[in-house]
């Protein structure tokens, strides 16, 4: 016996992939139901070797269904999910908008599974942002040996982070360039992205951080350990799919850099490509459409007492979204619901 299983904001990047890795995983589905806005209503989408043609959200009855993953954005998330969830559907949220709820549990599988039974307290559970769900991941192992004090981290995040337009900004720029007159100005980015990088990813806070890098310090101490110390510039780069991540860690204790790369080898989720020779090391490139997070560039940081440095490389579409909210089903599944 399989699940009911709702994918809202099917027609998206994540939603998409959200049906591509149920049908790549074989995610036990007795029924599927692809929903979208109005505008988008008739849309086709493919889940293995159906089509599915795509469902009013605004007015679908959730009743009877087991499990909702939304894509939607925070807007829509905060019409549908406590609807859903109201109705009995566990909803997996892959917004920002319960993130930071103490009573909606925040969720990596391989990091902190055990958190999962807080579902019930509104029958919600969060996905966390692309950028910290890859960074989690290598820093729990590392956490468990070492105790870590501080992580100072920049990123390189694929314009598919920002959705569609983010992608088609960056391709029909880089056309632009190569033909006079019909350059791009920038729209969804604040400046030029084609062959630029841009430090600046969502709006700016008080603080004079952005919001995407309080979201890493926030969800990897709700994640993780909130005695962790972290700090984050995020920066947006001309790759269209998977986020790449340079992280300084320190850690409580000496963890020498053989040591820590064989705790990353075993642990859960971690491929270690880290040949110290030209190309030993993965680029986002490599990464698109698997399921990983590649750790690369493992040495130890001499400048400070204890530190270590690593790269950090994923599919900000799958672990960074899709992939980790399938995961988050498998483990409902598993633990709590019990049907597949």
């Amino acid at each position: 016996m399989g699940y009911k299983v709702v994918v809202a904001g099917a027609t998206g990047n994540v939603g998409r992939e959200m049906l591509n890795i149920l049908a790549e995983r074989e995610f036990p589905v007795d029924e599927i139901a692809a929903l979208a806005s109005r505008k988008s209503l008739g849309t086709e989408v493919s889940f293995g070797d159906k089509t599915l043609t795509t469902k009013d959200l605004d007015t679908f009855d959730f009743s009877g269904w087991d499990i909702a993953l939304f894509a939607v954005g925070s807007d829509a998330t905060k019409t549908y999910a406590p609807k859903a969830a109201a109705a009995g559907c566990v909803v997996i949220d892959n917004s920002s908008l319960y993130r930071y709820d103490p009573d909606i549990p925040l969720i990596v599988p391989e990091v902190n599974p055990d958190a999962i039974e807080m579902y019930k307290n509104k029958n919600i559970i969060a996905n966390p942002n692309c950028s910290t769900a890859q960074m989690v991941v290598a820093l729990k192992p590392l956490h468990d040996r070492a105790k870590i004090k501080r992580v100072v981290v920049s990123t390189y995040q694929s314009v598919s982070g920002a959705g569609k337009e983010g992608i088609d900004e960056l391709w029909d720029q880089t056309k632009g360039m190569y033909v006079p007159g019909q350059e791009v100005a920038p729209s969804k980015f604040t400046k030029q992205i084609a062959f630029n990088v841009i430090p600046h990813i969502d709006v700016f806070m008080d603080s004079g951080d952005t919001k995407e890098e309080w979201k890493m310090i926030a969800e990897t101490k709700k994640i993780v350990d909130p005695a962790i110390k972290v700090t984050a510039t995020c920066v947006r780069v001309p790759v269209f799919v998977g986020h790449s991540e340079s992280i300084n860690i320190e850690f409580e204790e000496f963890l020498d850099e053989d040591e820590a790369r064989e705790i990353l080898r075993t642990a859960p989720g971690i491929l270690v490509v880290d040949k110290r020779e030209n190309g030993g090391y993965v680029t986002p490139v490599e990464c698109v459409g698997d399921f990983a997070t590649f750790i690369s560039r493992i040495r130890q940081d001499v400048t400070v007492e204890n530190g270590l440095n690593l790269w950090c490389v994923s599919d900000n579409l799958r672990k960074g979204a899709a992939l980790n909210a399938v995961q988050i089903a498998e483990l409902l599944g598993r633990r709590v619901l019990k049907k597949g």
